[in-house]
């Protein structure tokens, strides 16, 4: 699917979403999850009745892709239970709309996690009037490429693509990309590769500004490349790793980097 390309099952519940609007009463909790990075802020709310989801609803401010996600886990979880309804993921989601462009599969599919974070407020006696006076109004989840796997990552496994960096020295010389997962982890690695390799490219999907400030001044004093807003779609080669498909979040276009080594610390 093309960086802009949706189903029509997307578009449908874009133009058409279902179950918008809000719950009230004792048995209703909220789910309130929003994305720093791409500006999207989804609200589920969930009727319960003996331990399923009598009824749902969301509010959602985001791009078609977040309404049409929103709208699609609405009709996913009404009337499971809400340990069924805890197993839904993103992936569940995408699929129920027939995919989701590569650049919206992490940035605004974040229906579940809405979900997800409703039934915890349920379970945990938090309504709706204690979120919107108690807890800050978005929940800094960032657009990392976290939870699915990248294309090509398993194919690579151990011939280009690694996990760790446990022996620094097997990168020595090479053209190494880090990938930003949500933890200073990962830019440490990026800085400590500099000893064994001058080429070291770290990508994140952040904006600079809204980057761990300490983090931030490590990356600029060292000689890493960093690509903000940035995503990693595809890792191809002919045996091992050669190049990378990398899609620029705020131009929404894609390009081609030849790298030899890409690292995914989960």
């Amino acid at each position: 699917m093309k960086p802009t390309q949706y189903s029509e099952k997307t578009l449908d519940h874009f133009r058409n979403p279902r179950n918008v609007g809000i719950l009230e009463g004792d048995n209703v909790a909220k789910g309130r999850i929003g994305n720093p990075v791409c500006g999207d802020l989804m609200e589920i709310y969930i009727a319960v009745e003996n331990d399923r989801i009598k009824d749902i609803k969301f509010q959602t401010f985001g791009c078609g892709s977040a309404v049409a996600t929103s709208s699609m886990v609405t009709e996913l979880v009404k009337g499971m239970s809400l340990d069924e309804a805890m197993k839904v993921t993103r992936n569940d989601v995408a699929e129920a709309l027939e995919g989701l462009p590569p650049t919206k599969m992490h940035c605004s599919n974040l229906a579940a996690d809405a979900l997800h974070a409703a039934i915890t407020n349920w379970r945990q006696g938090i309504r709706p009037g204690d979120l919107d006076t108690e807890l800050p109004l978005y929940v800094q989840k960032s657009c990392k490429i976290s939870e699915a796997a990248i294309e090509g990552e398993s194919e690579f496994l151990n011939k280009g693509v690694y996990n760790s960096a446990d022996d620094p020295t097997l990168f020595k010389d090479k053209r190494v990309m880090v990938l930003d997962m949500g933890n200073v982890k990962s830019a440490d690695m990026a800085i400590e590769l500099e000893k064994h390799t001058g080429r070291v490219i770290f990508i994140t999907p952040s904006k600079e500004a809204e980057m761990n400030p300490d983090v931030k001044s490590r990356l600029k004093r060292s000689d890493v490349k960093v690509l903000y807003e940035s995503e990693l779609l595809k890792i191809m080669g002919n045996g091992e790793v050669e190049k990378v498909l990398v899609n620029d979040l705020d131009e929404d276009q894609e390009y081609e980097l030849f790298v030899d080594v890409v690292l995914i610390q989960r």
